[in-house]
């Protein structure tokens, strides 16, 4: 039996436009509630998320749990955000099942080749095998896993900025790097605009890049929970847009009812 088909990276492949919902809680009930909300995908936030190895696990088996859902009910993908792109770090979110990354910082054509490396089974890259004992395998239940695994992984790298966005045409080249994902908030700080990322000069440079991207047949992906930033990405084609996030939702909702409340 060989890997399990990533239902994400066929989509992007076949040129579709997907939605999802960024996870920030560190927590499994709230990753299944966002999972049974219709969303393609929900990315597991280890960069600026209080999760670690073990609550990671927890949301992807939560996040599986979609795969028992309606018939009308798309299973969504689970997609993980490193706290940095090491290769250690890596090696345990792909051995716990994780086939979908977006890797924060990545600013040169070499670091996104390493992180290909990183993510692939020799002799395509340097993934320790240690399938046997891992959920990735179904613990080994999938027995052709280590010769498919490879095709089946899905690799965003982020520009959050100027030196990613100056290396963004060497970066675009590497094999094995499925799209690019923009972050404005770090890119617009880095272009001296912290905290304005819709300062002409950002959405500037952030059009610039997503048109690059566009043109280099790879998927764009964007950090957009502002609907009408959402809804414009989305219009200009974007196919990774995260149009939602689980703190954002609740807080937003919770403020709103105790405000009406209060009143």
């Amino acid at each position: 039996m060989p890997a399990p088909v990533n239902r994400l990276k066929q989509a992007l492949a076949d040129g579709k436009q997907t939605i999802g919902c960024w996870l920030v809680l560190g927590d499994s009930y709230a990753a299944e509630i966002a999972a049974s909300a219709g969303f393609d995908w929900c990315v597991i936030d280890n960069e600026h998320a209080p999760n670690d190895l073990r609550s990671t696990l927890a949301q992807l088996q939560a996040l599986s749990q979609t795969h028992n859902q309606a018939p009308n009910q798309t299973p969504v993908s689970a997609v993980v955000r490193p706290p940095i792109g090491k290769t250690h770090i890596l090696k345990q979110f792909l051995d716990i099942g994780c086939q979908s990354f977006v890797v924060p910082m990545v600013e040169s054509a070499a670091q996104a080749a390493e992180l290909v490396r990183a993510t692939r089974y020799p002799p395509d890259g340097m993934r320790g095998v240690g399938a046997s004992t891992a959920r990735a395998s179904n613990f080994n239940a999938h027995a052709d896993y280590l010769h498919t695994a490879n095709d089946q992984i899905c690799l965003f790298v982020q520009v959050e900025s100027r030196a990613g966005l100056a290396a963004l045409p060497d970066i675009l080249a590497v094999d094995g790097v499925d799209g690019v994902f923009i972050g404005p908030s770090d890119l617009s700080a880095d272009l001296g605009y912290l905290g304005n990322p819709h300062a002409p000069a950002v959405v500037t440079a952030i059009d610039g890049a997503l048109d690059a991207i566009a043109e280099s047949g790879k998927a764009s992906g964007i950090f957009a929970v502002d609907p009408v930033d959402a809804e414009r990405y989305l219009a200009r084609g974007v196919s990774f847009v995260a149009v939602a996030s689980d703190i954002n939702s609740m807080t937003t909702a919770l403020r709103q009812t105790a405000s009406r409340f209060r009143q």
